[in-house]
């Protein structure tokens, strides 16, 4: 059975918690609806202190901003979205339009077709998230959305930006300077510079999931991304050095974050706690990170790697590291993850940051049912139908029955006037 030598909140203080943000949400979003553009500003002012003429950037002004940022920033970026890039073109390459005959004379099959239009919500605040212009506008763009929308909130006030050089490489079509639920409900009821769009993609903090959350069915969303999650499962191979620095560096995203270590060692799991101590001595961002840890940390002891695999599976986190003898395993075992690490020489940061797979993932146990943000995720798997008229027949008279059955008299009726038309009467 597990052992928990440090569990987070009690579930009923995060419910608590998840409360006051949904109720919070439900209030603005419900203000913006029914008051339009002057709330929008009202909360970009209060929440950013900001308030431009205009939010959208201008062609001009875009490029006077990739003009003065530095060679090796720009150098960065669009090395990272090489990568980002050349990943997803392989995986639209795998999705594939059909057309198969199934009796003779029925042609079913499905086109893979992109959303006409989508909104890339890019995290800034405390961090501005340069890579996430990346993983949402470029992976639209692959998949083919005409009009890509990406909103990004300032920093400190000003225009982050890096993060504006990243969205127009990727290829935005427009790129405003508004964050938060606001910009949620710019994108999805539209506002004075705005029309709006068909879906909404991006992680973000609690109150930009849930807003995502609430704002479903007017919009399409990816997946619920909220607050960053990493997992490390460890045996006695490993090094604590290693699982503290790889459970902080995803800590420090904020105070809401959860981090868990799965270890089959006792003597790691001890060494682990007193090194996240000894680091959070010297990071830079440790007042985050501490809190975050202390709140939504967790060090899990299980006896081998078929309880860890149990353990994992009902966590469901997001990001998942193996640091084991034999990562392998753990590819072929684990069902419910965002994105898998395996071995210690790859890592939660490349994966956010640079290798090429995407980082916006399904948090808070998503991972049971999606996967995280790729080019299908903007495409619309659409099917369609034609027969013969002999197989129009054929059908028809089984549909009849079946129509029957269910005490549809109106699509009995459909199938009754395709088999007079093309069946054996027509011949008499």
């Amino acid at each position: 059975m597990a052992v928990y030598l440090k569990n987070r909140k009690s579930e009923s203080e995060i419910d608590h918690d998840d409360s006051m943000v949904r109720q919070t949400v439900e209030k603005i979003i419900r203000e913006i609806e029914t008051e339009g553009d002057a709330v929008i500003r009202k909360y970009a002012r209060a929440f950013d202190h900001y308030a431009p003429e205009r939010f959208r950037l201008s062609d001009d002004e875009i490029q006077d901003i990739v003009a003065r940022t530095p060679e090796r920033v720009k150098e960065d970026i669009l090395f990272a979205q090489r990568q980002i890039r050349s990943f997803a073109e392989r995986q639209r390459a795998s999705v594939l339009d059909i057309e198969v005959e199934t009796l003779p004379g029925v042609f079913l099959g499905h086109r893979n077709i992109p959303v006409s239009q989508a909104g890339c919500y890019i995290p800034g605040g405390r961090y501005p998230m340069v890579a996430s212009a990346h993983m949402s506008v470029l992976t639209a763009k692959v998949a083919g959305v005409k009009r890509v929308v990406a909103c990004t909130p300032p920093v400190d006030g000003k225009i982050p930006e890096a993060t504006v050089c990243a969205m127009h490489f990727a290829g935005a079509d427009e790129i405003y300077v508004l964050g938060g639920i606001q910009a949620l409900c710019a994108m999805a009821f539209g506002f004075e510079e705005m029309r709006p769009v068909d879906m909404i993609v991006g992680p973000g903090n609690a109150y930009v999931a849930e807003a995502k959350k609430q704002l479903f069915g007017k919009v399409g969303i990816d997946l619920f991304a909220g607050p960053t999650e990493i997992l490390v499962i460890a045996d006695e191979t490993a090094d604590a050095e290693m699982v503290a620095c790889d459970l902080l560096g995803q800590a420090e995203h904020g105070p809401t974050s959860p981090a868990a270590l799965i270890t089959t060692s006792e003597a790691l799991a001890r060494e682990t706690l007193l090194e996240i101590d000894r680091q959070l001595g010297r990071l830079a961002t440790a007042e985050i990170a501490a809190v975050s840890w202390r709140d939504y940390g967790m060090v899990i002891q299980v006896k081998d790697e078929q309880e860890a695999v149990q353990v994992a599976d009902e966590l469901a986190y997001e990001h998942v590291e193996v640091l084991t003898r034999n990562p392998d395993y753990f590819l072929t075992h684990l069902s419910n993850y965002g994105a898998l690490f395996l071995g210690p020489e790859t890592n939660v940061a490349y994966g956010d940051k640079v290798i090429g797979t995407n980082h916006i993932l399904p948090t808070r146990k998503a991972a049971r049912y999606t996967g995280g943000l790729w080019v299908g995720k903007f495409l619309k798997n659409c099917t369609y139908q034609r027969c013969t008229e002999a197989a129009s027949a054929i059908v028809g008279e089984y549909a009849e029955r079946l129509c029957e059955l269910e005490r549809f008299a109106g699509h009995k009726a459909q199938a009754t006037l395709r088999v007079k038309r093309y069946g054996k009467e027509k011949n008499r």
